[in-house]
């Protein structure tokens, strides 16, 4: 990216302790011309959004911002470029600083429990829904925008044209976040080694049924199966037919409640999560803002059949399938292994990679051609069992820029500039083109995505698709993420390391959820803190009790493993556009 450098008219205007002060139109339209292309607004109209801008930030001009988000490449690209352009168009400096996930929610917790100013805003996964409606320390947008952020709400915002507003309003109906990035949790393949004639045979005739994307988990487990043992090499490299991780580290417990468990069927029916029981198999009845028990003995399923499925499988795979080694890699370590090009598929596969999995050859990535065209694809998660149709079938990663009253008026006010900033339709083209992480249907249908699809395995189709909304993120049935969300990871790495068998870590798991459940229930109605729609735990029964009625928690399965079934890819992607 071209560095602006600080021209004479700018360096005269410092402003003594705040540093220096741009903020005009020759600035916006050299970033306009130089980086912001393509756009879905013309350069008029991307200028025209430039001059609301540069007069909206003149009260906050010469301040300095601290702003917080993950590391992924969206992420780095704000912060490394667009902090510039936001700094030369309006005066207003911004720290972007980047951490791991673990650490913003981190921070974001600890700002919530002191009330300390940490950060003036961050890109806070919209999971968090379900904490920052109760707990009522965040700034609720629909009335800052309405109301005392009038003036600094740009007149193009346009939420409608946001895909995951829906996931960012509370049960109140308000907006509490704003989508910057979104990614969803997939299924991804080699095509290429699916589509070769051998391998097309022989998994036809050992299983009786056609090698493609599997439907169901059935599938996975035997195309796992077939490239690991049946395959084995290709090219003289040994491969593996399944790719995962399992560090006891944080991300082993997102790894779990990105509706892992709502993919093997626990939960209920119901988008963008289930109703009364979601996908972290906590029941919340409907009507209600009370959750009542993550315990089958409560009526949730954390600890049921489907479940404990769900985590059996987890642990199997990855001791069986994966390459050595899987077992201790982090979320941020299976992405290097994957691009070495030993596997054939991956269940459980962010669209946050795809930038990396499209870099050339020459960056070390095994999984495309000499031009660059991706051997791989990417389609629907499958899934298990206890599935049913209705249910959600995967994950959506949002992150959504969320502002805490404890953050100065003043400060919040100029990181919403930014915030709108980053995502404006003068910018967000050329950021998705970057970052592959599509917040804006106008972005996604722009034609230069239309000319790029094919070398992006399936994302363009995937979120040009009606399937799309299957795939959400943690609702709002989760009262108080920070707090539930460290239980997990804990628990789910007691399997790994075979200390506990699926069934005991995840009895222990829904029990310590209960009994955290349980103090949030005596703060908010000793004290209010969840604004009376903290938990409320039903009293626990016997199992069966619960097992034997219709939905979730369902009773166990006979047969856990029904006949696999898979799908044509290039039919699917056909039916995905004429939808």
């Amino acid at each position: 990216m071209r560095r602006h450098l600080l021209s004479a008219v700018a360096a005269a205007a410092v402003i003594a302790g705040h540093g220096p002060v741009w903020a005009d139109e020759a600035a916006a339209q050299r970033w306009i011309d130089d980086e912001f292309q393509p756009s879905t607004l013309s350069k008029d109209e991307q200028l025209s959004e430039m001059k609301w801008f540069i007069e909206a930030a003149q009260p906050y001009s010469g301040m300095e911002i601290n702003v917080l988000s993950e590391g992924i490449p969206t992420h780095s690209y704000e912060s490394e470029v667009l902090t510039k352009a936001f700094e030369e168009i309006t005066g207003i400096k911004v720290n972007h600083q980047i951490l791991g996930e673990g650490e913003v929610v981190q921070a974001v917790q600890t700002q919530l429990q002191t009330g300390r100013n940490l950060y003036d805003g961050y890109v806070n996964d919209s999971d968090l829904i379900g904490t920052h409606s109760r707990l009522q320390l965040a700034y609720p947008l629909t009335d800052m925008m309405g109301g005392d952020w009038a003036a600094t709400t740009s007149p193009t915002l346009d939420l409608d044209d946001f895909m995951g507003i829906q996931f960012t309003t509370g049960p109140d109906g308000k907006l509490y976040q704003l989508p910057d990035q979104q990614f969803a949790n997939l299924y991804w393949f080699r095509k290429d080694w699916f589509d070769d004639e051998d391998n097309k045979a022989a998994f036809k005739e050992k299983y009786g049924y056609d090698l493609g994307v599997p439907v169901n988990w059935s599938a996975y487990e035997d195309i796992a199966e077939f490239f690991t043992n049946d395959v084995k090499e290709v090219d003289g490299v040994a491969i593996y037919g399944h790719m995962d991780y399992g560090k006891r580290a944080p991300d082993l417990g997102w790894r779990m409640t990105d509706a892992w468990l709502s993919m093997a069927g626990a939960g209920d029916v119901g988008e963008p999560n289930g109703v009364p029981v979601d996908e972290w198999g906590i029941r919340m009845e409907a009507g209600t803002c009370n959750p009542v028990g993550a315990s089958v003995s409560r009526g949730g399923a954390a600890n049921g059949p489907a479940a404990v499925y769900a985590i059996r499988k987890w642990d199997e795979w990855l001791r069986n399938y994966a390459p050595p080694g899987a077992a201790s890699y982090d979320f941020y370590q299976s992405l290097p292994a994957l691009s070495q090009g030993n596997v054939a598929q991956q269940i459980f596969w962010y669209t946050a990679f795809t930038a990396d999995m499209v870099k050339p050859k020459s960056e070390g990535n095994n999984t495309v051609d000499d031009e660059g065209t991706p051997l791989w694809r990417m389609a629907p998660s499958p899934h298990g069992p206890y599935w049913e149709e209705g249910q959600k079938v995967g994950y959506q990663d949002v992150g959504s820029w969320t502002f805490l009253k404890s953050t100065p008026a003043d400060r919040a006010q100029a990181a919403w500039l930014y915030a709108q900033f980053v995502t404006s339709k003068t910018v967000d083209v050329k950021k998705s083109h970057v970052g592959l992480t599509f917040i804006r249907d106008s972005s996604v249908n722009h034609e230069s995505f239309t000319e790029r699809a094919p070398k992006l395995g399936g994302l363009v189709e995937f979120y040009r698709s009606p399937d799309r909304v299957a795939w959400s993120p943690t609702g709002i049935n989760v009262p108080d993420y920070p707090k539930l969300a460290q239980i997990w990871w804990q628990q789910i790495g007691d399997v790994n390391s075979g200390a506990f068998t699926p069934q005991e870590a995840m009895d222990r798991l829904a029990e310590e959820m209960d009994i955290t459940m349980a103090r949030m229930q005596a703060a908010d109605e000793s004290a209010g803190v969840y604004g009376g729609c903290g938990p409320r735990l039903n009293e626990p029964q016997d199992a069966s009790f619960w097992l034997e009625k219709e939905g979730s928690p369902k009773a166990k399965l006979e047969n856990e493993k029904p006949q696999g079934q898979t799908v044509n890819y290039d039919e699917l992607v056909q039916r995905w556009q004429s939808q």
